[in-house]
């Protein structure tokens, strides 16, 4: 990955993130305090990141944050958020816990995408920007979906609430990588 938080081939490292993602997921879920992200060095890796949950295989909650800040806190607050705070989904109930599989995308900065054509779907994430407006779709998304770069342009808008050719009118586009680890199911 070109610029990418690379979280070095010790799988120590992502499980340690794992583990920490968890401990906050649970934390949040039953009310007790978060979990501290001291004491290994790659929670101190500045980076922006996405926590996914999944039960039963479907999407549970996913929320992150793109702006690169210390990676144990981003994934803390981001697991609470993902749990307790997705629109889209009522809060995570303790019972609900352990079919909860957790994913974690740690994301290179956003970089300015000049050139559309250049959007390759499984390695780009994308964030289009245009209206005061924004939408954000993870490079996983494109290929669960099966999406062509203009398909992945066009549901990225959409996700913006905005029109799905605003990739073609004006909409500012920025690409990102990511690196993407889980739990096992």
């Amino acid at each position: 990955m070109d610029g990418a938080v690379v979280i070095a081939g010790a799988a120590g490292a992502r499980e340690a993130l794992l583990a920490l993602a968890r401990r906050a997921l649970e934390a949040a879920v039953t009310g007790d305090a978060p979990p501290c992200a001291a004491g290994v060095p790659v929670f101190d890796q500045r980076a922006g990141a996405f926590v996914t949950l999944e039960s039963g295989g479907q999407l549970r909650g996913c929320i992150g944050q793109l702006e690169p800040d210390r990676l144990g806190d981003v994934l803390v607050h981001c697991a609470r958020a993902a749990a307790l705070e997705d629109p889209r989904f009522v809060r995570v109930a303790p019972a609900e816990l352990p079919q909860i599989v957790v994913e974690l995308s740690v994301l290179t900065p956003l970089s300015p995408l000049a050139d559309p054509a250049l959007v390759e779907p499984g390695v780009h994430g994308l964030v289009v920007a245009h209206r005061g407006r924004r939408g954000v779709l993870l490079p996983q998304v494109a290929v669960e979906w099966g999406w062509s770069a203009e398909e992945f342009l066009c549901q990225t808008c959409r996700k913006a609430g905005l029109p799905e050719d605003a990739w073609r009118d004006g909409a500012k586009i920025f690409t990102f990588e990511a690196e993407i680890f889980g739990e096992p199911p």
